[in-house]
């Protein structure tokens, strides 16, 4: 058995966070003009040095996947990886499809079933979109893999190098085939491999990391705010993308950062740490269930400041005991792997 590296864990608990505060704040984000600047000013900030957090999962899927030296096995792999997570997320699309029915004026079967049946094209639920581009993820690995293993550090350098170019070319509306969303994300793993191997530990490099990341904030909000204000309407161009090179840097500087400090923590914090990595998936997944009521009876009344950290505990705080409470018995841990 591999030794637990405790820092993947830190990284995965504040991810789910930081998952949970984007989705906390959206009803905020299209009330440009409508509630106070400083309000929307807020959740337009929290919104922007956020949006690291999906990509950061699948940075620590590269570096772990990535630095795995086993024998390929096919049958492990499809039924313990990608079965892992493919089965659940089908389970899951029905229950959302059926969840998305539900308003605060009743059930509406229509819109559910209506819903289910574009599951193929698009998420049944706005969290499950994660899925449509980290499922198809578990087919490059295994090429990414093998690439690791036969070339060397030059190569693997130019390839993440390349890839990183491209994520400025499309931040920027610079399209061409390098704009296809299976690239955009399975740089991420190279990426995710090359942070956790091949850069020193060094404060100079996090340093580094943190400058680059908190540029790459400030420039986001600033774009956003300016878009929008151009626009008079809540505006963002591709800034809060989760394939652009600012979320990139902030991805990167988040990781180094857990990297950093998550070996180091105290045995206490260790714990629950790792027990909230532990249900990261199972908070991801279940987290809009307890955010239901906040979004259809308008319960985000008041300044985002208080309001966004709120629903961040009550959500995250009840899923995370839900997907404990799953987790509990062989019938039903399946669904939250």
């Amino acid at each position: 058995m591999r030794q637990r590296v405790l820092f993947f864990d830190l990284a995965r608990c504040v991810a789910a966070i930081a998952v949970i505060a984007i989705h906390v704040l959206a009803p905020y984000r299209h009330q440009y003009g409508v509630i106070p600047f400083d309000e929307w000013f807020t959740a337009i900030s929290i919104n922007s040095i956020s949006r690291w957090a999906v990509p950061v999962f699948i940075l620590i899927s590269g570096a772990l996947m990535l630095s795995d030296r086993r024998p390929f096995d096919f049958q492990y792999y499809v039924k313990r990886r990608l079965g892992k997570v493919l089965v659940p997320f089908i389970i899951w699309s029905i229950f959302y499809a059926y969840l998305s029915g539900w308003s605060a004026s009743g059930f509406d079967a229509n819109n559910a079933q209506k819903v289910l049946f574009e599951g193929l094209d698009h998420a049944t639920y706005y969290h499950l979109g994660f899925f449509y581009y980290f499922i198809p993820l578990y087919f490059v690995i295994p090429f990414l893999q093998i690439f690791v293993r036969r070339y060397d550090d030059k190569a693997l350098y130019a390839l993440t190098g390349l890839w990183l170019f491209t994520t400025a070319l499309f931040l920027f509306r610079i399209d061409g085939v390098w704009s296809s969303q299976m690239w955009l994300y399975s740089g991420l793993l190279p990426l995710g491999y090359i942070l956790y191997q091949k850069i020193p530990l060094t404060k100079t490099n996090v340093s580094i990391f943190v400058l680059l990341g908190v540029a790459a904030f400030a420039a986001t909000i600033y774009e956003v705010v300016h878009l929008s204000m151009e626009a008079d309407k809540y505006a963002f161009g591709r800034w809060l993308s989760y394939k652009t090179l600012n979320t990139v840097l902030a991805a990167s500087m988040v990781f180094m950062v857990c990297r950093y400090f998550g070996e180091g923590l105290s045995a206490g914090a260790n714990k629950v740490v790792g027990f909230i990595s532990t249900h990261s998936l199972g908070i991801y997944i279940l987290h809009p269930i307890f955010l239901w009521p906040m979004k259809e009876f308008g319960w985000y009344q008041g300044h985002p400041g208080w309001v966004i950290p709120l629903w961040i505990v009550i959500s995250g705080g009840a899923s995370l005991f839900a997907s404990w409470l799953v987790s509990r018995s062989s019938k039903t841990a399946w669904l939250l792997p």
